[in-house]
């Protein structure tokens, strides 16, 4: 399912080589031979929205994402390997973000910094960062005590040694099976912002599809239907990847 999408957004110019704004036919023509999924109230195609916006979506997910996790990853590791007050300093400012809600933090940062794909990574990165601190954080402060660890740093190697060859790989794998999921949060949130009107006016996507659409349910049910089901199928396809990888790279669920 996910190769499916990767392969729509990346052949997008391919199967539909006109601008996805361009109006090509008659105002919200129901599905047929020539729009497969109809058009919208302006003649826009439909299916022209969705590959394109698939493109879009998994930019936006996979950058923020990697955003969020560097930056989610040094303010941790940094905060368990120091502790004492570096650690209280790190984690009060990583509670701070915390307490203010994701999403209406998001939507505060994109209306001041003005809607746009660069404003929308920035926003979700922003309020994506914590989880992944807390849980590098809880990763160093288990590993920093290990023998492995000790023996490196009486061997006098330097603190960014032991953390990016020592410690950091060995905490890994819960963070790449917690990057995986928040792609999907990310493209949630992204279509969430479209929808809302904060998107990139100049890039289709589907939470602008969606918002278009969501007016015309009644009588032109497929201008909405498709781009949130297009929604839905690449969440559900990231999520069980996720959980693959947290089988796969969970010592005791795969020794089970």
């Amino acid at each position: 399912m996910l190769a499916g999408i990767l392969v729509l957004a990346l052949g997008a110019w391919a199967l539909y080589p006109v601008d996805p704004f361009k109006l090509v036919g008659r105002p919200l023509s129901p599905p047929s031979r020539e729009f497969l999924f109809g058009t919208d109230l302006l003649g826009r195609d439909v299916g022209a929205g969705i590959a394109h916006g698939a493109r879009t979506s998994l930019v936006v997910g996979v950058i923020a994402t990697a955003v969020a996790v560097g930056l989610g990853t040094v303010i941790g590791g940094v905060a368990g390997y120091y502790g004492r007050n570096v650690d209280d300093l790190l984690m009060r400012v990583t509670e701070l973000f915390q307490t203010i809600p994701a999403f209406i933090l998001a939507i505060v940062l994109v209306a001041i910094l003005a809607p746009s794909i660069t404003s929308i990574i920035v926003a979700i990165a922003i309020v994506s960062w914590p989880p992944v601190a807390r849980l590098v954080r809880g990763q160093f402060i288990a590993l920093r005590n290990r023998e492995f660890v000790q023996a490196c740093i009486a061997l006098g190697m330097r603190d960014v040694r032991v953390i990016l060859f020592h410690i950091l790989p060995n905490c890994l794998s819960p963070v790449i099976v917690t990057a995986s999921l928040m792609i999907a949060t990310a493209i949630l949130a992204e279509s969430a912002l479209s929808f809302l009107g904060l998107g990139d006016p100049n890039v289709m996507s589907w939470g602008f599809q969606v918002g278009q659409g969501r007016t015309l349910l009644r009588n032109a049910w497929w201008v909405a239907t498709f781009p949130g089901v297009a929604i839905l199928l690449t969440v559900l396809a990231i999520n069980l990847v996720g959980e693959g990888l947290n089988d796969g790279l969970n010592p005791r669920l795969r020794d089970a």
